[in-house]
């Protein structure tokens, strides 16, 4: 039997990098705003079943009411606002389903978190982490690295060269069982938060389980500066086409 799943869809960001007054994930994007693509995509999935907003702090009215209520999301349960870092904007969501937002069903089941600048998540990654998570409590999506990576120190000189083959790029959604991730970022706010980037991080220092990653697409990118931009058009027009 299938549990329920919720996605986390963040959407606080500030997205400083893209040189814009406007926050990334509600620039448009050949006619609708960023986010819109990534929530079509949770909308038609067979897998998930609600969705939880994480908004910037006093932008929830207008989230509702630009975004849930216009292009209607209607597994969009809740529109909440979130806080300083990522870290804590992912922690107020996970407290919503805590708290009963999606259902008593949702706190024995899966989340996904998804940063809502990533508009071309789709149902076979969406797919893949379900069967993932499944079977391994905790996983992300991600793809193999295509480029060499060096480690450098303070002063940009390489200090060591991983091997390619063990060398991937994490995506989102990264997926958990819900009281895991709700655990591990419990545990995680009683201290420290520096250098905290992801969520498989959280799980991995505070509940030291490993984490599995599962194929993602490179297609699945993260829109941070105008050129990614520039890119996230062109793989629609070639969709389109």
């Amino acid at each position: 039997m299938k549990k329920r799943c919720v996605a986390i869809v963040l959407s606080a960001g500030q997205g400083k990098r893209m040189g814009t007054s406007i926050q990334k994930q509600y620039i448009e994007l050949c006619g609708k705003p960023i986010i819109c693509y990534c929530l079509e995509a949770f909308e038609k999935s067979e897998i998930i079943d609600d969705v939880i907003m994480v908004a910037g702090a006093g932008q929830e009215d207008y989230v509702t009411e630009e975004i849930v209520n216009k292009y209607h999301f209607g597994k969009v349960r809740a529109v909440i606002p979130g806080g300083k870092e990522r870290y804590d904007s992912v922690w107020n969501g996970l407290k919503a389903i805590r708290d009963g937002m999606a259902g008593e069903e949702a706190k024995e089941g899966y989340v996904y978190i998804h940063d809502g600048a990533r508009p071309f998540v789709d149902e076979q990654i969406i797919k893949r982490g379900y069967a993932c998570v499944k079977a391994n409590r905790a996983c992300v999506a991600g793809v193999p690295s295509k480029d060499t990576v060096k480690i450098v120190d303070e002063n940009q000189f390489a200090v060591n060269t991983p091997v390619r083959k063990y060398v991937w790029i994490v995506q989102t959604p990264q997926v958990f069982e819900t009281e895991l991730i709700t655990q591990a970022y419990k545990s995680l706010m009683e201290h420290d938060r520096e250098n905290v980037t992801d969520d498989a991080m959280v799980v991995e220092q505070e509940m030291q389980i490993p984490v599995k990653l599962y194929e993602g697409s490179y297609c699945n990118i993260k829109i941070t500066t105008p050129e990614d931009l520039d890119t996230a058009k062109g793989f629609i027009e070639h969709i389109k086409s």
